[in-house]
C-alpha cells in the first residue's frame, strides 16, 4: 500500500472480484450531478461513468475482527470522477447497492453516502463472474444489475494506459454532509488489472441515478481486488 496517506483508518475493507465498467459521457451532463466545489474530471475532452459491482470482504473498524455476516456482501457502485477546487482528484457517487442492511444504513448515517439495500449476489465459474442486484430500499424498487463477465489475462504494466488508470486509481471520496463539501482518504495497492469482456449486461442503475442510458459500448477492466484503508471524513477547505 502506499505509505502515509491514511494515518489513522476508521475502516478496514477488502474490495474483491470486481469488475470496472464505464461510459463516456458529456462533461456538461455529468458536471450536473455534482455539488458546488467540485469539477467533472474528464479524460481527452471526456467524463466517464463507472459501474463497479464487486465483492466486500473483511469489512471492520480498527482492533475488531471481521463478522461472518456484517463484513461479507456484495456491492455494486454508479461512480464519476471528480476535482475539488484545490485540484485533488477523487470519486463521486451516483448510488451504491449493497446486500447488507446494517452497512447500507451505517453508510448513511456517517458518510452521508448514497447506499440501497438490495438482493445481491457474486458468483463464478471458471473464468465467469456473474453479479446480480435487485434494489429493494429506500425509493421505487426494481433498479436492477445483471453482469455476466469473461475475465481475460493479466495485463503488464505495458500494456496499461492512462485512461485505465485515470478510470481505477483513485484515492479519495467526496461527499456532501450537513450542506458542507466533505473528504475521505482512500488508501489501497495499485488495482492489479485484468482484461475482461462482457458476455451480457442488463441494467438500470444508471437511469435510476438520473443519467440517459448509455449509447455505445463500455470500456471493462477486471480485478481480483485489494485491500483498503478508509479514512475520517473532514471538510473540504477553500
Amino acid at each position: 500500500m502506499p505509505s502515509g496517506r491514511v494515518d489513522h483508518p476508521v475502516m478496514y475493507h477488502r474490495w474483491s472480484d470486481i469488475t470496472f465498467i464505464h461510459w463516456r459521457y458529456p462533461p456538461e451532463l455529468v458536471q450536473a450531478f455534482l455539488p458546488d466545489g467540485l469539477t467533472v474530471d474528464t479524460y481527452e475532452g471526456s467524463a466517464y461513468v463507472g459501474l463497479t459491482p464487486f465483492l466486500m470482504r473483511d469489512v471492520r473498524p480498527p482492533g475488531l475482527p471481521p463478522l461472518p455476516w456484517l463484513s461479507r456482501f456484495p456491492e455494486t457502485n454508479v461512480r464519476t470522477y471528480v476535482r475539488d477546487a484545490r485540484g485533488r482528484g477523487g470519486l463521486w457517487f451516483l448510488s451504491l447497492d449493497a446486500g447488507r442492511l446494517p452497512a447500507v444504513l451505517g453508510a448513511r448515517a456517517t458518510y452521508r453516502l448514497p447506499y440501497y439495500w438490495s438482493d445481491m449476489s457474486v458468483t463464478g465459474e471458471g473464468a465467469r463472474r456473474r453479479y446480480r442486484c435487485r434494489r429493494r430500499w429506500p425509493g421505487p424498487s426494481g433498479a436492477r444489475c445483471d453482469a455476466d463477465v469473461d475475465l481475460g489475462a493479466a495485463m503488464t504494466e505495458a500494456e496499461r494506459d492512462g485512461l485505465a488508470d485515470f478510470l481505477v486509481e483513485r484515492y479519495r471520496l467526496f461527499t456532501v454532509v450537513a450542506g458542507r463539501l466533505a473528504t475521505a482518504e482512500v488508501e489501497h495497492p495499485r488495482w492489479p488489472l485484468h482484461r475482461a469482456r462482457l458476455a451480457g449486461l442488463e441494467q438500470g442503475l444508471l437511469e435510476a441515478a438520473g443519467l440517459p442510458a448509455p449509447g455505445h459500448s463500455p470500456l471493462v477492466h477486471a480485478s481480483p481486488g485489494v485491500l483498503v484503508r478508509i479514512g475520517m471524513l473532514h471538510p473540504v477547505l477553500d
